[in-house]
């Protein structure tokens, strides 16, 4: 017979090793349930990962070069870099942020962390410093009663070539050893909070690997298995996510379901309705029923629990820097190649106030619709919680306003799906 091929075998004998691992799943009961709860959370963005979108203060005083985290400290050098980012860790997020976000009744974060907090690189010019933050906000979220996903949300070489991964520019996760040090990453924090299973019921394995950017699924596949073994030495009963990597989530059924021998996985799919510029031209009551058509297509046919892990009110690309520091937007035509939609005048930067009644209006039933539709899975969680002044985005701003639903099933505009 032909032989086969050098992943195959590697994926045979995981497969071997992993069915001589498995056994029944756990009797203890989670920690949360996901199967009878809703996961009603947000993201703590632009914190122990930076982003210039985010808080645009902090790379636009480093200058024209900072794009990213990684040109931030690389600009900067080490020890100003770890200046900066030290205030900005202590001072962004605070123990009041996790009372607010318990008061609306939500009941999770998701926190996201690069690999750089943990394992160090030669040549990285990242600084590390950040896990005593999440220590803290572990205990934060203890205090307030709420659940944390730990999210791995940059790797070795960037899975996806966003800023957001902290390096912009080409994918070169999976060359060389970026994957085994992904891996070195994800066992660090499984082993760091496996005491802490009463807050961290949930380790993400990976933020958005871009399968149509090029990183092999197959060899994702591989990954999401090691990484299933690898937090299963330390917990029983914390649950894995997965990211679908931008393919539709029910592609990934059959994958690492109950019926494979693997328990406690849960896929995070992530949506966005201003990265396209047909898309752009929707008005409200479209842009409601594309999230109601995605819920009902690509979440509520999926065979594991299924989070909407990222979202948003926007329905414009205008917040400064979205797409990239430097780059303009979509909507107002600054995009390259784009042609100008409508204006981004008070949707760069600016308060949630400052909108226009009809815009604070219309943002809030275009979130209503998504907490609606992505309630057909497993839950949400919106990003992000606070930024420096992209009022679209903004969820503490948006909650102070009356935009965002508080409590957060509260309804002005019910059953849109």
């Amino acid at each position: 017979m032909p032989s086969m091929s050098k992943f195959a075998q590697k994926s045979v004998f995981a497969l071997s090793l992993l069915a001589a691992l498995v056994q029944a799943a756990p009797s203890a009961s989670l920690k949360f349930d996901y199967s009878a709860k809703k996961v009603r959370g947000v993201n703590l963005g632009g914190w122990l990962v930076t982003e210039p979108w985010i808080t645009p203060s902090i790379f636009e005083a480093a200058g024209d070069a900072a794009v990213d985290e990684w040109t931030l400290c690389e600009t900067l050098g080490s020890d100003e870099c770890r200046f900066v980012l030290d205030q900005h860790w202590g001072t962004f997020i605070t123990a009041d942020d996790f009372s607010q976000i318990a008061s609306t009744g939500m009941n999770h974060v998701r926190i996201p962390i690069g690999y750089w907090a943990v394992k160090h690189l030669d040549g990285d010019p990242y600084i590390d410093g950040q896990l005593k933050y999440l220590d803290q906000a572990i205990a934060w979220a203890r205090a307030a009663g709420l659940k944390v996903i730990v999210d791995l949300h940059g790797a070795p070489g960037s899975q996806n070539g966003f800023d957001n991964s902290g390096r912009r520019g080409p994918i070169a996760w999976q060359q060389g050893n970026t994957v085994e040090n992904t891996k070195d990453a994800l066992d660090a924090l499984a082993a760091r909070y496996k005491d802490d299973g009463d807050v961290v019921t949930a380790i993400e394995a990976l933020n958005e690997p871009s399968i149509p950017g090029g990183v092999n699924q197959d060899g994702l596949k591989q990954y999401y298995y090691d990484s299933w073994g690898l937090l299963r030495k330390y917990s029983q009963d914390t649950t894995l996510v997965l990211h679908d990597g931008f393919v539709a989530p029910e592609s990934w059924n059959g994958f690492m379901n109950q019926n494979s021998g693997v328990w406690y996985v849960m896929m995070d799919t992530h949506h966005y309705e201003v990265f396209d510029s047909s898309i752009l031209t929707l008005d409200t009551t479209a842009h409601v029923n594309n999230v109601c058509s995605f819920a009902n297509d690509h979440v509520k046919t999926t065979d594991k629990w299924t989070v909407v892990g990222e979202w948003t009110g926007a329905m414009t690309d205008c917040a400064k820097y979205l797409n990239g520091k430097g780059v303009g937007a979509r909507y107002d035509g600054t995009f390259p190649n784009s042609q100008a939609i409508g204006s981004c005048a008070g949707k760069s930067s600016g308060t949630v106030e400052a909108l226009s009644e009809t815009d604070r209006a219309n943002t809030r039933r275009f979130i209503e619709g998504q907490l609606d539709a992505y309630e057909k899975g497993n839950g949400w969680l919106y990003w992000t919680w606070k930024t420096e002044g992209a009022p679209e985005w903004d969820m503490q701003e948006q909650l102070a306003a009356g935009v965002f639903p508080n409590p957060v099933t509260d309804r002005q505009f019910p059953g849109q799906c």
